[in-house]
């Protein structure tokens, strides 16, 4: 009996010590989209996750406090092809038969809404760079962290503050998306307009997937608003530009959201013309933070993946980036290895730790609060644009151009 107890024993002290040895690699789990709606997007965020695994590689990988040692780091990714479906096969297998050390999400709060029940499900944190739906934030969780990008709720105060100071500005027509990123907005940007008194004289829904706007903005100018607000994905703001402009109709205030984020994809698909006095939510490297407190900063990290990619950064590639950098001082910080730890060091830095994305502030629910979007305008110059903001004042580079001239 006493030989089977301290073989027990030596059992458990050896299983034990397999639990505490540090991983040779460290592994971390994403998806990507090569093709559908969110392919672009999709992956410049998951080429700045590459870009930072990468850099960090070159100088022995991350350091983990757990372990006191540098451990490389191994990204397994797999393509969900921008469906929810194939989205949710491939999280579980990630977890459940690879077994990564961390998860990231995909791109947006579509790919990532089907992330969340599965790593709360398996007491898995999630990392979540861009997915910031409201119903995503509902309550207290230790199983996820939106890091990259404000939750949506957020996004459209300032441009209801911007609107509501307009003196020339009454009517205003909302036109959006119906998944919750644009939905919260929406509804967001109505609540906010509300204590000005206004109530918009258009808010009409349409599905993710619209393509066809010539009726839609038909039907706005028949209400004739002093401002047009369109929240969509980047191709529901392509094909909402495309229409306006073959429509042959002006509006004295045009706002989509990834002018700011995928300027050079608007443009190009676009044209820098149909683009002209187009308001916008300004988004890293389009703005810049030089003071940080961990990572690069917007112009060196602008430097430096031009440097290593040969192409200029979007917003996406700098999300990416951010969420590596977001992991990398959290496994500095978190005394031992577990999600919980890792969830309690997020939160430790929130409100202390500011990136090229600006300040990083976690709520209880895991929604981002910080690295807030001000509000800015594609001015004419030459034969591209510049882009200007133009609220708040603090932040402002220049004036709004209202009403915008007609080409």
């Amino acid at each position: 009996m006493t030989g089977l107890v301290a073989a027990t024993m030596a059992l458990a002290a050896t299983s034990i010590a397999h639990a505490a040895a540090p991983p040779a690699t460290l592994t971390i789990g994403t998806l990507y989209a090569s093709s559908g709606p969110f392919a672009v997007s999709s992956e410049g965020q998951y080429h700045g996750l590459q870009f930072w695994a990468a850099q960090v590689n070159k100088t022995g990988g991350v350091f983990v406090k757990a372990f006191d040692r540098k451990i490389p780091v191994k990204i397994i990714a797999y393509d969900d092809q921008s469906s929810t479906s194939t989205a949710t096969t491939l999280y579980n297998q990630l977890i459940t038969q690879d077994h990564v050390d961390l998860l990231v999400a995909d791109f947006g709060s579509v790919l990532t809404s089907v992330a969340i029940p599965l790593a709360e499900e398996h007491h898995m944190l999630l990392i979540d760079p861009t997915g910031s739906g409201a119903n995503f934030f509902t309550q207290k969780t230790d199983y996820l962290a939106d890091v990259s990008i404000p939750a949506s709720t957020v996004w459209p105060v300032p441009l209801g503050h911007f609107i509501n100071d307009q003196k020339q500005i009454k009517r205003v027509a909302v036109l959006y998306d119906s998944n919750d990123f644009d939905a919260s907005q929406a509804n967001t940007l109505k609540s906010v307009l509300a204590k000005a008194g206004t109530k918009p004289v258009y808010f009409h829904a349409v599905p993710t997937s619209e393509t066809n706007y010539t009726v839609l903005i038909h039907a706005i100018a028949a209400r004739r608003p002093d401002a047009l607000i369109e929240f969509g994905y980047p191709d529901n703001d392509i094909a909402f530009l495309k229409a306006l402009k073959s429509s042959g109709l002006h509006f004295n205030m045009v706002f989509t959201i990834f002018p700011g984020q995928l300027l050079t994809l608007l443009t190009k698909n676009v044209g820098a013309r149909s683009l002209a006095y187009t308001y916008t939510y300004p988004a890293p490297p389009l703005v810049s933070y030089k003071t940080v407190s961990y990572g690069l900063n917007t112009a060196d990290f602008v430097d430096t993946f031009k440097s290593a990619e040969h192409r200029s950064p979007n917003f996406l590639d700098a999300a990416g980036y951010n969420t590596g950098i977001v992991m990398q001082d959290m496994l500095g910080t978190a005394p031992k290895f577990t999600q919980l730890d890792f969830h309690a060091a997020l939160m430790d830095m929130s409100g202390h730790t500011k990136t090229l994305l600006g300040p990083f502030k976690l709520n209880a629910e895991g929604a981002q609060l910080g690295q807030p979007f001000p509000v800015a305008q594609l001015v004419p110059s030459g034969a591209t644009n510049k882009l200007v903001v133009v609220y708040p004042k603090e932040k402002a580079t220049g004036k709004p151009v209202y009403p915008a001239p007609k080409s």
